[in-house]
């Protein structure tokens, strides 16, 4: 079954009447007021945030190759980025760093945050997400190297169990010369400070 399928059918039920469910499951009175446009806008709002299941990366990188003679290393950094932990469907946010060095090919700029929304906007784990985005442009880009570093803070983490509220993960996932070529997997780290020594 598709994800599409499980969150939209689910014993006959649709989505919103689920979430209608969960609401009285946990106490709530979804004819409330305050509620009662809530399971369309959760409906919504879990369609989008797993929209990532649906997206084709080659129509979302649309031919934005282009032959170019630089073999030096491009690193797009601080990047924004918001999935979903499928451990218990609470939010991880972040910050993902992305390197690369070219081999007679190079990426639009606009594509790197975009492939990695495709796989972020799904159920995910941090360690997966991080191998996902650098398999994906080390196949498109087919390059010297490929390096991917995600910090990111997670509210199952925050907000229940152990209740730490500053605590940071930190994967990489190094590919080609990044995993080979120590001094090309320091210069890219040197080049992202760790989220605690940032201003």
């Amino acid at each position: 079954m598709s994800p599409n399928a499980i969150l939209s059918f689910i014993g006959g039920l649709n989505l919103k009447d689920l979430i209608k469910q969960i609401l009285e499951q946990v106490g709530e009175d979804p004819s409330r007021e305050g509620l009662q446009n809530t399971p369309e806008r959760v409906e919504k709002s879990l369609k989008f945030l797993t929209s990532g299941y649906w997206v084709n990366i080659e129509e979302l990188v649309n031919g934005a190759l282009f032959q170019e003679d630089y073999d030096e290393m491009v690193i797009v950094k601080d990047i924004d980025l918001f999935s979903m932990c499928e451990h218990h469907m609470l939010p991880f946010i972040g910050k993902c760093h992305v390197a690369y060095l070219p081999k007679g090919q190079i990426i639009g700029l606009s594509k790197v945050p975009r492939i990695i929304d495709a796989f972020s906007r799904r159920l995910q784990v941090q360690e997966r997400l991080t191998k996902q985005i650098a398999d994906c442009l080390n196949q498109i880009l087919q390059p010297i190297g490929v390096g991917v570093v995600i910090e990111a803070l997670h509210l199952c983490m925050c907000m229940r169990g152990v209740a730490k509220q500053n605590s940071y993960t930190t994967t990489s996932s190094m590919l080609g010369s990044f995993k080979s070529d120590a001094r090309t997997r320091s210069e890219f780290l040197s080049l992202i400070p760790p989220q605690g020594t940032r201003r």
